[in-house]
């Protein structure tokens, strides 16, 4: 008979020695949006994340190194739009911002508006671990990687010529009668992707991260909602969020945090929290999205409102889960 283990731990019921990593590669995507070998390319760099942060559950190292991982794995695939696969500014510039937090200790470490840092996901790790601050912004979080050994790169890394071209195509919207008409509403998919993890450890200790290239065509230094914690990224001693969509929204609900703090003060089950803030509150508001959800129980959840999202997880069997499309048969834990 199959059988879990699980412990009650201050008031909050928790999965021991039942490790497991939950990813995200962003919301949005539409089927005609990739070939079958675009398609092919980004399910294999899931699985594989998916793999990186498995082996270090399985190693009985922390939930943070697993996230630390696994968005290392999606931040260097092009596929995703974070780290090399980054969308470009109204200025053809690459812009990336990220956020990672410990739900054991709630510690917390963010960066925005990066150009030469590799792995963004890294550099909020070290600002978690070794600064007294959890944010840093431009020309001095990219100091302190320097400082702390975090690789930093040309600009020129980050470009790839579909993210160029998408550019373009953004920019020749702009150029037409509509773009002068007042309102909220930006042209195509231009606020999507983001690629983001979570983990729960063999120890019952939670974790989530989340990095982004933010949004086509942005511009004065926009800032989204990935690096801030509690509107992209949260993780307490019971929920684990990492969200993706129109970040301007997630913001305004402080949906990561929205979403925990339904299920520890209201009690509400992790699946029906998400599900309330991601396609309820979220598109009342005007706004779209996803998001990743993860319970110190083991529960999962995947919320998303869009033709599309990449998504994954994986557990003790090491495993890997992974989808693309809501018509998918995705197996729960």
């Amino acid at each position: 008979m199959w059988q879990r283990r699980y412990a009650v731990r201050d008031g909050v019921l928790v999965a021991r020695d039942a490790p497991r990593l939950v990813i995200h590669g962003g919301a949005g995507v539409e089927r005609g949006d990739l070939t079958p070998e675009e398609e092919a390319a980004a399910r294999a760099a899931l699985a594989e994340a998916l793999r990186a942060g498995h082996a270090a559950l399985a190693g009985g190292k922390p939930a943070l190194e697993a996230v630390t991982a696994a968005i290392t794995v999606l931040e260097d695939a092009p596929q995703f739009n974070a780290g090399r696969g980054a969308v470009f500014t109204h200025d053809g510039r690459n812009e990336l911002d990220t956020s990672i937090m410990d739900g054991a200790s709630g510690r917390a470490g963010a960066a925005a508006g990066l150009q030469r840092v590799r792995n963004p996901i890294l550099l909020a790790r070290a600002i978690m671990d070794r600064s007294r601050h959890v944010m840093m912004v431009g020309e001095g979080a990219e100091r302190f990687a320097q400082e702390a050994g975090v690789a930093l790169v040309e600009p020129s890394y980050f470009r790839t010529e579909k993210r160029w071209q998408q550019l373009q195509r953004a920019l020749q919207d702009d150029s037409k009668p509509h773009a002068a008409l007042p309102g909220p509403e930006l042209p195509g998919k231009a606020y999507f992707g983001t690629v983001g993890a979570l983990a729960l450890d063999a120890q019952g200790r939670l974790a989530a991260g989340t990095s982004t290239g933010g949004m086509t065509n942005k511009r004065y230094g926009r800032v989204g909602d990935a690096p801030i914690i509690g509107a992209g990224t949260w993780a307490d001693d019971r929920c684990a969020v990492s969200g993706t969509g129109w970040g301007e929204f997630y913001i305004r609900a402080a949906a990561a945090h929205e979403i925990c703090a339904r299920v520890r003060l209201s009690g509400d089950p992790l699946a029906r929290a998400a599900d309330a803030v991601i396609n309820r509150d979220i598109p009342a508001a005007g706004g779209d999205g996803g998001a990743i959800a993860l319970g110190a129980d083991g529960t999962v959840a995947f919320p998303f409102n869009t033709p599309g999202m990449y998504r994954g997880w994986i557990g003790e069997d090491g495993e890997p889960h992974v989808a693309i499309w809501p018509d998918e048969a995705l197996p729960m834990p």
